[in-house]
């Protein structure tokens, strides 16, 4: 039985997630791929030329390297949306959900690459040298002091959302699943993750740029590692996996047990919803640190930042989807208490467990045991210092300790309140961070363009 407040919360997030709300993070995803002639797939290798230092100058004003933008910005997106929310939304939307976050991940490599670049456009270089950049500063700079209520709104929300999306939901995931798996109460996971980030946020871009840049690929080995030696187990099982997944994206099955995914309408929103959780591309978090990077050329940054949908969701995502669609977990795994289907982190655990039995016996849950308070604690150390910036830009840097300590005790309040309450708040804090990013982002779509054409002719003529 829900609580009323919590009843509420799922009514708004239904509400808010309408086909207005998956039409404009979609179809604008597809409208900027058509717009920039497939820029995400013409211009992949050079977005990775750029990753790996080759156009790196350390003389250019910013605070952190490509790389380390690139790992930052991961740091916030490969999180518990690649462990627990591919899992709700399978839970939930079925198998085809998978489907959809792909598409979603595909066309938010473009959204990804616009507003990133708009951002390293328009950004801030302080009186310290230091960079500040974001959907607020290009809303305010590009469109002008008229729309500066809607850079407001942006930078209010992203206080929020740091709060709703990016820390109460890593801390609620890493709780149920250390009392799921091995018996610790709710309320201690929540007393150390708390302390402990209370500990770290006094850190800015560079620290976290450092640390990320480290841990990212770390965390991200080990997992997908783990997920790979299922696949690898249970290869025979792959492709009729990834038949399922195309089946369900077009005719989902009946609502039965745990999985609702009675309509395609329900399979695509969960889809697009996850995936917009997962990789951020048309939320506008990410852009807040690539505007940090050393670069003189917004168009370089965005081709980075291009590569964020693909590692996050059609490489991780992907990964954690056919784990659960390979082990059936969608289907036949349960609540032993309950009888209901299980969901979130749970259901990913309980998959690998089934997926490594054969040479791990029951230890295999262990993987996303080990890898879940690693990813949600990268990601809300990122998402405080994008919060940061937001209330900065609001209220200036006297505001931002207050922030922090709210932050530390959200953290807290979120290993201890309920699934329900918890993903539901995240949602509606993400849906509505993302209106006026993309706002924005169409609005200054004429911007882009001439960036984008100016760059890559400077580069053709260099290389004639």
């Amino acid at each position: 039985m829900l609580d009323p407040f919590t009843a509420i919360l799922i009514q708004i997030s239904d509400f808010l997630w309408g086909m207005p709300l998956i039409v404009l993070i979609l179809g604008g995803g597809i409208y900027l791929t058509l717009r920039l002639g497939f820029l995400q797939l013409r211009h992949l290798p050079h977005a990775f030329n750029i990753i790996r230092g080759k156009f790196d100058d350390p003389d250019d004003e910013g605070d952190i390297t490509h790389f380390q933008a690139l790992t930052a910005a991961l740091s916030g997106t490969i999180g518990i949306g690649n462990v627990a929310g591919v899992a709700t939304a399978i839970h939930i939307g079925g198998p085809g959900a998978l489907f959809w976050m792909w598409v979603s991940a595909f066309v938010g490599m473009a959204t990804k690459y616009a507003e990133v670049t708009l951002a390293h456009h328009y950004r801030d270089i302080q009186p310290d040298g230091s960079a500040a950049g974001g959907a607020m500063y290009f809303i305010e700079k590009g469109l002008g002091p008229r729309w500066k209520w809607l850079a407001m709104s942006f930078a209010f929300l992203t206080a929020t959302s740091s709060i709703g999306s990016a820390n109460i939901v890593q801390a609620n995931t890493v709780a149920g699943n250390l009392h799921a798996d091995l018996g610790v109460p709710t309320w201690i996971t929540g007393i150390v993750l708390s302390v402990v980030l209370a500990l770290v946020i006094v850190g800015g871009i560079k620290r976290i740029g450092q640390v990320a840049s480290r841990l990212v690929p770390i965390m991200t080995v080990f997992y997908v590692g783990g997920a790979l030696l299922v696949l690898l187990i249970n290869h025979t099982q792959i492709l009729p996996a990834l038949e399922t997944i195309l089946y369900h994206a077009f005719r989902p099955t009946a609502a039965a047990g745990g999985f609702a995914g009675s309509m395609v309408a329900i399979t695509l929103r969960w889809g697009i919803k996850r995936g917009l959780f997962s990789n951020e591309a048309g939320q506008g978090s990410a852009p807040i640190a690539h505007a940090a990077a050393k670069t003189k050329e917004p168009v370089r940054e965005g081709l980075v930042a291009m590569a964020e949908p693909l590692i996050d969701t059609l490489v991780i995502c992907t990964m954690t989807g056919l784990v659960i669609v390979i082990t059936n977990g969608w289907r036949v795994a349960v609540d032993p208490l309950t009888g209901e289907g299980l969901n979130s982190a749970v259901l990913t655990s309980w998959s690998f467990t089934e997926g490594l039995r054969p040479v791990l016996g029951g230890y295999g849950k262990y993987i996303v045991t080990l890898s879940i308070p690693f990813y949600a604690f990268s990601t809300s150390v990122t998402w405080s210092y994008y919060g940061d910036r937001a209330v900065d830009y609001l209220w200036g840097a006297k505001a931002r300790p207050i922030y922090r300590w709210i932050f530390v005790v959200f953290q807290f309040l979120g290993a201890i309140w309920s699934l329900e309450l918890v993903w539901n708040f995240a949602d509606i804090t993400l849906g509505l961070m993302a209106l006026p990013n993309m706002i924005g982002v169409f609005a200054l779509s004429g911007v882009l363009v001439r960036l984008t054409k100016d760059y890559f002719s400077r580069m053709e003529g260099a290389t004639r």
